[in-house]
């Protein structure tokens, strides 16, 4: 199995020189060049998360996938994750369709419930049916994925679906991801609904998510599917420059900003974030660092979790457009061909 290397983004909105709000709308612009860099310097794979905040301001990543699908030649795109529970599956899905005729055999879909209850006053959902909206429109997802005319019924929706035709369709089906942030019952589903596994990770460490491939990969050999199409993604927060300390240095100061800005736009009390400096020296799961540490701790995890991708998150708190144009260049350029060659992978 080839192992990728990629980035993922929220948007990241640098503050204005003033102190004041940032352009959200530059912030949008900064991603596509982003996804251009990451092309240019040979990395494998760039996802678009969903955030609804003036500091993340991606609320629409089948967009951003749409305006990166026509502007890219080989990298592959896909969200990192659409929140389904509180958007429409058969949108989403033509909207991925279209990215999908425009780059055909680059396009995928990481399907989540959502790190937060945010989406659902904003689209006036009921939170207290969380689990059952996302479990709903998962599967009409997968059902429209696999059929030009469906025919379904759920309790998402008021009415049923009868041979209805949807379009466009891409040359092949979508590869849909199950996202999750570990909880084991997410787990259990991704295995019993057969479905590749994303792991988006804050913290912990290695051997800890390790048990969490152990657990997908058991619960995967019971529902008695091929076991060659198992398959896990890994989504981290990280960041690379060429010296160790700098990078750590640099990485915690704005992943704090982060922390702080993101609960007060979420109207919460701010609250101490600790262990995330000891994280780093310990190689816990926040990948910050120079290219050969990162490569090496990449390829550590890997050879415990045996994932196939491993996509950064490093343009946070409002960190400067240079500086994380400059990480992505280092992770294609320093981090990605030591990965290759230890592989053993073109």
């Amino acid at each position: 199995m080839t192992f990728e290397l990629g980035v993922y983004s929220f948007g990241n909105t640098p503050p204005a020189a003033d102190g004041g709000p940032g352009n959200t709308a530059q912030a949008i612009r900064d991603v596509l060049e982003a996804v251009h860099v990451a092309e240019e310097v040979g990395l494998d794979f760039f996802g678009f998360g969903e955030h609804h905040t003036p500091s993340m301001p991606m609320p629409s990543p089948t967009s951003l996938v749409n305006a990166a699908a026509a502007s890219t030649q080989r990298i592959g795109l896909g969200t990192a994750v659409t929140v389904l529970s509180t958007d429409d599956p058969l949108r989403v899905f033509e909207q991925l369709a279209t990215a999908a005729a425009i780059a055909p055999g680059r396009v995928e879909a990481v399907a989540g419930r959502g790190s937060s209850d945010i989406t659902f006053g904003l689209f006036d959902l009921d939170v207290r049916n969380y689990d059952m909206l996302y479990s709903s429109k998962l599967d009409l997802l997968r059902t429209v994925n696999a059929s030009d005319r469906v025919t379904w019924s759920g309790p998402h929706r008021r009415r049923p679906l009868t041979d209805a035709m949807i379009v466009p369709r891409p040359e092949q089906p979508l590869k849909i991801w199950l996202g999750t942030g570990g909880s084991p019952e997410s787990v259990g589903r991704a295995a019993e609904l057969g479905l590749p596994m994303f792991l988006g990770i804050l913290g912990g460490t290695v051997d800890h998510w390790a048990q969490y491939g152990h657990a997908y990969r058991d619960a995967w050999a019971q529902m008695e599917h091929p076991t060659e199409a198992a398959d896990i993604a890994v989504a981290v927060h990280g960041f690379v420059a060429a010296d160790d300390r700098a990078a750590k240095a640099t990485y915690l100061d704005y992943e704090l900003r982060m922390f702080a800005t993101g609960a007060a736009e979420a109207g919460r009390p701010g609250f101490p974030v600790t262990g995330r400096g000891s994280n780093y020296e310990a190689g816990g799961m926040v990948f910050a660092g120079g290219p050969d540490e990162i490569a090496d701790r990449i390829l550590h995890l890997h050879s415990l979790l045996g994932h196939s991708r491993q996509i950064l998150q490093m343009d946070v708190g409002g960190m400067p457009h240079a500086t994380y144009l400059q990480a992505i260049e280092l992770l294609g350029t320093e981090v990605l061909p030591q990965i290759r060659k230890e592989l053993g992978t073109p």
